[in-house]
């Protein structure tokens, strides 16, 4: 019988395939080397992009808000040029009431009432004073109401006085002045 010794030719397979697994070990550790270092860089640039953009809305943003503020500051003096113009519009059209009031008591207080003070606060008007008789109070109240000036007119009290040793009635009231529209030119809303 013929001996072959075949051990060598196993120890020569066993070294290729432990150069094999080697190389092959080495191939895929080089492999995943590159792809960890691929998706670290590719994550890498992703975060660069990412915060170069979050960078650009940060100014964007700052420019926006700028524009909020001067936006804001516009309509803070446009409401207050708007308060300025309807004082005015108010005080050019409150000029001329004290006018139509004096004008307007002139006709309508009657003969026999004697207005001793006159006080107006905004479109209101007190006023006190002396009357003959009770009746002619009734008739100034009357007169009031009727005018196209004033309106509303509320008795306070009505009580007896002697002045200069005449017995006179005192009263007071208060009347509403009626705004007009600026438009109208001097006539009754």
């Amino acid at each position: 019988m013929i001996r072959i010794n075949l051990l060598p030719h196993r120890e020569e397979a066993r070294k290729a395939r432990r150069q094999q697994f080697f190389v092959l070990t080495g191939l895929i550790s080089t492999l995943a080397a590159l792809l960890v270092f691929a998706g670290y860089t590719l994550i890498d640039s992703y975060i660069v992009d990412q915060t170069s953009n979050n960078d650009f809305l940060k100014r964007e943003i700052a420019v926006i808000d700028k524009q909020i503020d001067q936006i804001k500051r516009l309509k803070e003096q446009t409401q207050a040029l708007l308060a300025r113009k309807q004082v005015i519009e108010n005080l050019q059209q409150d000029r001329g009431e004290t006018v139509y009031l004096l004008s307007e008591l002139v006709k309508q207080v009657p003969d026999g009432i004697y207005l001793k003070t006159l006080r107006q606060d905004g479109l209101r008007v007190n006023m006190t004073g002396y009357a003959q008789s009770n009746a002619r109070v009734s008739t100034l109240m009357r007169n009031l109401e009727a005018s196209p000036w004033l309106e509303s007119p509320q008795l306070i009290e009505v009580k007896a006085s002697v002045l200069n040793n005449r017995r006179i009635n005192e009263f007071a009231m208060n009347v509403t002045l009626t705004r007009v529209k600026a438009d109208e030119g001097g006539k009754k809303k």
